[in-house]
């Protein structure tokens, strides 16, 4: 069997991308090669300088910076080392901001000579666009308006239906569906994130979102704690944004991905043009799998997994999920040294 993995490198202004393969022997066929996945952060790993030691020290990881920013007009580099962070946390600014720091961070892993390989990639929620660059289907440039756009959808349809978010632990998922079920007479409510076990997020009207943060709080969940957002993201309320969101990604060149990538809507492969871009619009209005996801990943043999960008939120998530994974960080210069 053949197991595939993808390094990027630069060659001028424009993204190159070539599949590595390793031909395993038949005895490691039999006895099952553990694979290695890339996994990339979403909305609120952000932190006022993150990557700047990666800007000041790897000339590669600037030039990412600095494509970021011509991409979309504006000073991407300053907001992410300085903030403030009023600015830097708006949805429109942080999710274009991630991406560059977890790109930078790729770049400068190859630049030191230790390219990351990977048999298997994801991200969460917006980390799924920079897999996606990871995984060759997207352009980076692209992918940098893609998700400037995607913020300024979801903030603008944050105000059109006003939501919120609330992150409901220590509840079994069939309590907190139940808990769903009850509140829906309050208004629009949906599980918005399965993120590793004991950890769900629901996401609706006001009204919804507040009775079930109260009843989860009376049938057993160890905490509910609303979260600081500008719309219900991920639930039906976002219909504006996917709509707009559809009419950007038909105007943008994706090709299938070059590795296995796990879609966040499906917890399963992805592997068409088409389905990255039916899979990216119904990302906005559906849960993000994420639990389920790195369930099927482990099942299709991770055994070790590498998260590349600002914060360990990822790692925390699958610690909690099967702690039979290895897991490690590149964020910084110091990770990479």
């Amino acid at each position: 069997m053949m197991s595939r993995g993808v390094a990027l490198f630069l060659d001028g202004p424009a993204w190159r991308w070539y599949t590595l393969a390793r031909q395993h022997d038949a005895k490691s066929e039999v006895e099952g090669m553990g694979k290695k996945a890339i996994l990339f952060p979403g909305q609120g790993a952000q932190k006022v300088g993150m990557g700047k030691d990666l800007y000041e020290s790897v000339p590669e990881a600037r030039d990412i910076y600095d494509r970021a920013g011509a991409a979309i007009g504006m000073d991407l580099a300053k907001v992410c080392f300085e903030g403030p962070d009023e600015e830097l946390n708006d949805t429109a600014v942080c999710q274009p901001a991630i991406l560059a720091t977890s790109i930078a961070a790729l770049e400068a892993m190859k630049a030191r000579g230790r390219p990351v390989e990977a048999d298997l990639t994801a991200g969460l929620s917006l980390g799924e666009y920079t897999a996606l660059v990871h995984a060759g289907a997207i352009a980076f440039e692209d992918a940098v308006r893609l998700v400037r756009c995607r913020g300024l959808f979801m903030k603008e349809a944050g105000q059109f239906n006003p939501g919120a978010m609330v992150s409901v632990l220590g509840m079994p998922r069939e309590a907190v569906m139940e808990v769903v079920a009850a509140c829906r007479d309050k208004g629009t409510l949906v599980a918005a994130n399965f993120n590793c076990p004991g950890q769900i997020v629901l996401s609706g009207t006001t009204e919804a979102v507040g009775r079930a943060e109260v009843m989860a709080k009376e049938r057993g969940a160890k905490r509910a704690i609303r979260l600081v957002v500008s719309g219900a993201f991920h639930s039906p309320l976002m219909d504006p944004a996917a709509e707009k969101l559809k009419a950007e990604l038909a105007a943008t060149n994706i090709v299938p991905p070059a590795v296995p990538l796990v879609s966040n809507v499906s917890a399963r492969y992805v592997t068409t043009a088409e389905e990255v871009r039916d899979f990216l619009a119904l990302q906005l209005t559906s849960p993000v799998l994420w639990e389920d996801s790195m369930r099927f990943m482990i099942a299709e043999g991770m055994t070790e997994a590498v998260e590349v960008g600002p914060g360990r939120v990822l790692s925390g998530l699958l610690a909690k999920t099967d702690r039979d994974v290895a897991v490690a960080n590149i964020g910084s210069l110091a990770d990479l040294e």
